[in-house]
């Protein structure tokens, strides 16, 4: 007799398959899908919380990085500086000094590459993935994602 698909999965994970099939569950699905209702939803929570700076500012360092003109390459990386890195910036991120040093050492060349703020991003990105990820996937914002239906599964 043959086994059945589902023996090794323990309940518990089978019913969170189900349940999330149509969420993100993780910061990187979301940050890089199309899905501008589940975005949307994650900066009101970043704004309830008064981070929504470092969303915007890792959307900002993909645009920065999808730039292929070196003029407008330049212009970006000095607005993206001004606005999140300077020192007492209205909008700052939480960026370590020796990061940030690189960064301002990258822009003083006249042409900064792609990847200057690579680091500055992916710490960012960590940073909202320990710290309000594991929140909002509780909250009542991503919770109202779920699409609402009537079924009821019962295992």
């Amino acid at each position: 007799m043959p086994k059945l698909l589902f023996s090794k999965i323990r309940i518990y994970e089978f019913k969170d398959l189900i349940q999330n099939a149509k969420q993100p569950r993780r910061i990187d699905i979301l940050l890089s899908s199309r899905r501008r209702k589940s975005l949307d939803s994650f900066r009101a929570f970043l704004c309830s919380e008064f981070s929504e700076e470092n969303l915007d500012f890792w959307l900002a360092c993909q645009a920065f990085r999808q730039t292929t003109s070196p003029a407008e390459r330049s212009w970006k990386a000095e607005q993206i500086y001004q606005e999140f890195l300077q020192p007492n910036a209205q909008r700052e991120v939480n960026v370590d000094h020796c990061t940030r040093e690189r960064i301002q050492g990258s822009l003083a060349q006249q042409r900064p590459l792609a990847r200057c703020f690579d680091e500055a991003q992916r710490n960012i990105y960590l940073l909202m993935e320990r710290d309000p990820w594991p929140r909002f996937l509780h909250s009542r914002a991503y919770h109202g994602l779920r699409p609402k239906t009537s079924t009821v599964w019962y295992i």
